[in-house]
């Protein structure tokens, strides 16, 4: 699996999910200037993130079952 690079790309679009996500909730955690400015801005990007993820194992999933 790991000499794909489908999976090594859909690993990398996981890990930027994982990685905008704990930016904004570090940031919500924290509170401030820096969560009013960009915490609703951050949660866009992770769903943005996240769909394009999603949409990455879907197409990594169909291609295994069709013997690609």
């Amino acid at each position: 699996m790991l000499n794909d690079p489908l999976f090594i790309i859909v690993a990398i679009a996981v890990l930027a999910v994982l990685v905008i996500l704990m930016i904004g909730i570090g940031g919500f955690a924290k509170g401030g200037e820096f969560n009013r400015k960009h915490g609703n801005r951050l949660m866009r990007y992770r769903i943005y993130a996240q769909a394009f993820a999603i949409a990455l194992i879907l197409a990594f999933v169909a291609l295994r079952r069709m013997g690609g």
